[in-house]
């Protein structure tokens, strides 16, 4: 259990306040914890729960929709838990140091339970519009519920210590300024230190950013990363169109010319998302797929072969299927696992019911090439990576990866590719896609893969990109590869390489 009562070195009442800061009305309250609330609302509770779920290994996208429709919590209410719920996931970089701060102790002393709901009482101070008293209130009628009558009184000391200073006048104090600019970076926009550097390595080695830009580009695109992004749909060709998403309230994409956002409501009250005709898929992903089916290949096939080597859960994969459907080709979708190819098989089911031909099998990509040799016209190989590139979607992801994790993923995402390559006809062609933009996953890998390959060229990929209107997409770096960015292209960070076998 943690201690109980007030932090270490309580602040003093008679304390003069500092002339330099701006009075401001006292909003905390002044009940103590007995007299508060012993209980606490259904939309932070159900917060609290996906917290703790995710603290155990859940994905915070998948799990709270569950604990919602458990709980009851609907409407606005569920706004407020999906907000709260992802804010203090997402920004716990930053309310990790402040929460120290408060409670005088490091954080190795405080009960992971009750952690969690300190960083969900933080994030309403210092994140969202609650007022402080119901801010705190209510954070510790959470505690009494949650964590028990004495942590609600830390609770209760940690949070009015917090609800002392704005959001502000707590960077000054655990990031000031004149130290390590990427360290502060760090904390104020809540990313671990090795992705921030990682990630401005990136800005320069894509040409995204020189070096007077990059700086500021580091900085937009850490914002990005924290902003919470719109629902992106994709209408599957010949399963749905735009203009029918666009019907039913989305907003047709200019990004994307199968794509559309949708600002409010659930996707799946939309009749052609809820019958697999369209799904929810970020507009870089759509992107990708249309580049790949879009580069001629010159293996004089009758009837293409496209393979997607790593498939699940398959919405590029239905994406494929349904271009390739268009252009008298049929996809083979490959995954290493039987879960995973059971949800490529739920994710391509409408198009299987439309009568697309589509061959779903279980099975180890780096093996694939040897068994399959010179088979496939076209092969996608979406590599497992670090997922930087969709910190906005994923809010624990920043938090469940490390350094370490580079060279497990680079020495696979380099087997991946050279079965892909094995597997792929002279004349063919392969798109390496990962949902990262660490050098260490993208120009390494296929640089290091290309130089084995003497049969293999690479491929000018911007080519390929053209937005809604059929423009060039802009910003897409000194190719030949792409390098999509959140705060350039209100998409996931994806990267693709396209390399044809001759």
């Amino acid at each position: 259990m943690p201690e109980q009562g007030r932090p270490d070195q309580p602040r003093r009442p008679d304390r003069p306040r500092n002339p330099q800061r701006p009075h401001r009305p006292q909003q905390r309250s002044v009940q103590r914890p007995s007299e508060r609330s012993r209980s606490t609302d259904p939309a932070r509770l159900a917060a609290y729960t996906v917290m703790r779920a995710v603290a155990d290994g859940a994905y915070a996208n998948l799990e709270l929709p569950k604990v919602l429709r458990a709980k009851g919590v609907r409407g606005r209410d569920a706004g407020f838990a999906t907000e709260l719920t992802y804010g203090a996931t997402r920004m716990r970089g930053l309310y990790d140091p402040i929460i120290a701060s408060a409670a005088g102790r490091s954080l190795d002393k405080v009960d992971d339970a009750v952690l969690d709901t300190l960083r969900l009482g933080a994030h309403q101070l210092l994140g969202m519009r609650v007022p402080v008293h119901a801010a705190v209130d209510e954070t510790v009628g959470l505690a009494r519920k949650v964590n028990g009558a004495g942590a609600s009184g830390f609770v209760n000391a940690v949070m009015r210590r917090i609800s002392e200073r704005s959001l502000e006048e707590w960077l000054a104090v655990v990031a000031p300024e004149g130290g390590d600019e990427l360290a502060r970076l760090a904390v104020v926009h809540s990313h671990p230190e090795w992705v921030v550097r990682a990630l401005r390595a990136a800005l320069l080695g894509h040409g995204a950013s020189t070096s007077d830009t990059v700086d500021a580009d580091l900085r937009d695109l850490l914002v990005a990363d924290n902003a919470p992004p719109k629902v992106s749909l994709v209408a599957r060709p010949g399963l749905a169109t735009v203009a029918e998403l666009v019907e039913e309230g989305a907003t047709a994409s200019t990004l994307s010319p199968v794509g559309a956002t949708l600002d409010a409501g659930d996707p799946g009250a939309i009749p052609a998302v809820r019958e697999g005709r369209a799904a929810v898929q970020d507009e870089g992903s759509q992107l990708l797929a249309l580049a790949l089916a879009a580069v001629p290949v010159e293996t004089g096939s009758e009837r293409q072969r496209w393979l997607d080597l790593c498939a699940g859960p398959g919405g590029k994969a239905a994406l494929l299927a349904t271009l390739g459907a268009q252009q008298g080709a049929v996809l083979f979708a490959n995954e290493a696992s039987e879960h995973r190819t059971d949800l490529v098989r739920q994710t391509l089911a409408a198009a299987v019911d439309a009568g697309i031909e589509v061959m779903v099998g279980t099975g180890d990509g780096r093996d694939l090439g040897e068994e399959e040799p010179e088979s496939f016209d076209r092969v996608l190989v979406d590599a497992p990576c670090t997922g930087l590139g969709a910190l906005r979607r994923r809010p624990e992801a920043r938090w469940r990866r490390s350094p370490a994790d580079l060279a497990d993923l680079g020495g696979l995402q380099r087997e991946l590719l050279e079965s892909a390559i094995a597997a792929t006809k002279p004349g063919g062609v392969v798109g390496y896609a990962t949902c990262s933009p660490h050098l260490a996953e993208t120009r390494f890998v296929v640089g290091d893969v290309v130089k084995k390959h003497p049969e293999v060229s690479v491929v000018d990929a911007r080519d390929y990109f053209h937005d809604a209107l059929g423009a060039p997409v802009a910003d897409l770096g000194e190719g030949p590869y792409v390098q999509l960015w959140p705060h350039r292209h209100g998409t996931d960070g994806m990267f693709l390489a396209l390399l044809r076998k001759h």
